[in-house]
């Protein structure tokens, strides 16, 4: 089995996303779509919590998923086969999202266990033998220990359910960090989990593309379920403008450089997971500013109520808190006029109180433009940055 176990191992040379990477993406967009959509109907500080956990939880499922092709040859039969399974579970996952917090709470969790435990268990037994399964035991044992709080949570209502779930979650996230220290095996160490710096950048670059499709999704089918009025029109090329402008705003020089940063960095498992951790803020971000839009397409010219300009106005500065996550992440420093950004969505959220959801919307495209602008305007004329990752 040991040589069975190597073969399956993914050599350090040449890592790259491959098809089986970009076809288990799908499912991600129908999640994330799943979960604004639940968002919708429930725009309140107690669905903006409820999101918020199935979001992690979406996050993760996909973040350790995918890291399994980096861990392990996605050429082989067994891998195929297993992030296919993963694929499938996902899906169901996805499904149950929007009453996940309702009738479909067994099944969200049902779902997202077996997919946890499922992955880490079928990689155990194919590893036996091998030096990759002490490390993929203790990845179970510690998706043993959060499927305690997420099943317990599936039976239970209300409140008890969010707290149960936010703990597995905090769970979940906690034990990579602390080195998934586990009784008679203690912590694991870095070679354990040794990281590719392309094909993470790779990888989260298309995390970024996944939540940019789901926004072009639900901003489509908005429109073509209202009509094709003037003032419907018109927010959704306020849409597509926003979109256009997250993607520049990502792409200018961290977005590129993500990869070399990791391989230059005193300690490339610091800024991986600071990188994977900066694209989960501006996907939740670009999860509200959807929601936002399918407001503003649906209601172009009505009365902007406060709780939308939280997702219209909030969407897009939590996608630049994320950015100067990331941005810090690659060049130990942020730009100021993220920060600026953020303070401007701030200072002209009062007043917009007063004008219809388009106008708002478009204050927030605005904004976007001129970080844009000023980041092009910066680059103008020098030479491209490197990338200095924080010691």
């Amino acid at each position: 089995m040991a040589g069975g176990a190597a073969r399956l191992v993914r050599g350090r040379e040449g890592r790259r996303a491959t098809f089986l990477d970009l076809f288990l993406d799908l499912v991600f967009v129908l999640a994330l779509f799943r979960l604004s959509q639940g968002l919708l109907e429930h725009l309140d500080w107690s669905g903006a919590f409820q999101t918020l956990v199935l979001l992690l939880a979406v996050w993760w499922v996909w973040s350790q998923t995918a890291g399994t092709s980096d861990r392990f040859d996605p050429r082989r039969p067994a891998i195929q086969a297993l992030v296919i399974g993963c694929m499938f579970g996902s899906f169901v996952l996805a499904a149950a999202a929007p009453e996940a917090f309702g009738v479909h709470g067994l099944l969200f969790a049902g779902a997202y266990v077996a997919v946890q435990v499922g992955r880490s268990l079928f990689l155990v037994i194919v590893t036996r033998g091998g030096e990759r399964q002490r490390p993929e035991l203790r990845v179970l044992f510690w998706y043993g220990v959060s499927a305690v709080p997420w099943l317990a949570g599936a039976v239970v209502q209300g409140w008890a359910r969010g707290v149960l779930w936010a703990l597995a979650v905090a769970v979940d996230y906690a034990a990579p960090r602390l080195g998934w220290p586990t009784p008679g095996l203690g912590r694991a160490s870095a070679a354990d989990f040794a990281i590719s710096g392309e094909f993470l950048a790779e990888r989260q670059r298309q995390s970024f593309i996944i939540a940019l499709g789901e926004l072009i999704l639900a901003s489509g089918l908005a429109f073509t379920s209202n009509g094709f009025e003037a003032d419907r029109s018109a927010a959704v090329v306020v849409a597509f403008a926003t979109t256009v402008l997250l993607w520049r705003i990502y792409i200018h020089r961290a977005g590129e450089v993500l990869g070399a940063a990791v391989a230059a960095a005193i300690d490339p498992l610091r800024i991986a997971v600071a990188a994977v951790y900066a694209h989960l803020v501006m996907v939740a971000g670009i999860v509200a500013i959807s929601v936002g839009d399918e407001l503003v397409i649906h209601h172009p010219l009505g009365h902007t109520q406060p709780v939308w300009i939280v997702v219209i106005l909030g969407g897009p500065a939590l996608f630049l808190a994320g950015r100067a996550i990331f941005e810090y992440a690659v060049f130990a420093r942020v730009s100021r006029n993220r920060v600026a950004g953020i303070l401007a969505l701030a200072a002209i959220s009062p007043a917009t109180i007063f004008l219809p959801p388009l106008l708002v919307a478009a204050a927030a495209a605005l904004v976007l433009a001129g970080i844009a602008v000023a980041d092009a305007a910066r680059a103008r004329g020098r030479p491209p940055e490197p990338p200095s990752p924080p010691g």
